[in-house]
């Protein structure tokens, strides 16, 4: 377990800090219908638990609904698990799609419920347990914390506000930073010099090995997230990584950066 308190704390958002499974899911069959206009709509419904347990494949927005459109067409787990960018890619071109045009689509949807139903949308997203006192915790200390998730930083901050968390405490870099994980934090340790020390917690392993391979982020102490959206054999391949750090909740929530 790392000891001591990091110059910067920077986390993921959803699987690190809020679980959004049942929002993700509601949004993704409100787009799908929208773009395929299903017949049989309960049907799609019912996929919302292969729909979770997939949900470590997608890196961005724009893929939820095309997930979605892989079940519906019968593409297999195993298969989509091992090779989601080629059938994610293959589905959008057969139907004349592209990744902006969906994930403006995704967006929307989320835009629209919240300004009807703001309470129903903050309903379906729970923070992990002890998470969110973590958090606020950390904004009292001269820890500078912060979030940089691919979601929109404007849905983020809808979802930290509910838990009265002090939005001057954290900069957030949503999607619209536009900018890799690795880029953001090479710019994090240019801005405040090559001493600081930057830990770095997210529950996608492919998103900390292109970390490693970043150039300057060699002193970067990455952690993988075990409570959040990634599978048995991705935490084992951070098991066995000198250089990735398997995290569990208990640890983040109780003695982390301390």
């Amino acid at each position: 377990m790392a000891v001591g308190i990091p110059d910067v704390l920077a986390l993921d958002f959803d699987g690190v800090v809020c679980d959004g499974l049942k929002e993700y899911f509601q949004t993704t069959w409100k787009a799908y219908c929208q773009l395929w206009q299903p017949i049989d709509a309960p049907l799609v419904a019912d996929l919302a638990p292969q729909f979770y347990r997939l949900r470590p494949v997608i890196e961005t927005g724009w893929e939820m609904p095309v997930l979605l459109r892989a079940l519906v067409l019968g593409f297999p787990e195993p298969e989509i698990l091992q090779d989601w960018g080629a059938i994610s890619h293959k589905l959008i071109q057969a139907d004349n799609l592209d990744a902006p045009g969906l994930s403006q689509r995704v967006d929307s949807v989320r835009d629209q419920w919240i300004a009807t139903d703001l309470p129903g949308w903050l309903a379906e997203h729970r923070f992990y347990p002890g998470v969110a006192e973590q958090v606020r915790r950390w904004g009292t200390t001269a820890l500078q914390l912060f979030i940089i998730s691919t979601k929109e930083g404007r849905f983020i901050r809808q979802l930290l506000q509910q838990q009265d968390i002090d939005l001057a405490s954290i900069k957030i870099l949503g999607k619209e930073a536009k900018r890799p994980k690795a880029k953001i934090l090479q710019e994090i340790l240019s801005d405040r010099g090559n001493l600081t020390q930057i830990w770095f917690v997210e529950d996608r392993l492919k998103t900390l090995q292109a970390v490693q391979q970043a150039p300057g982020l060699e002193t970067v102490k990455l952690f993988l997230a075990d409570w959040g959206y990634n599978t048995p054999t991705e935490r084992e391949i951070a098991r066995q990584d000198s250089h990735i750090q398997l995290l569990s909740l208990e640890q983040f929530a109780g003695d982390f950066a301390v």
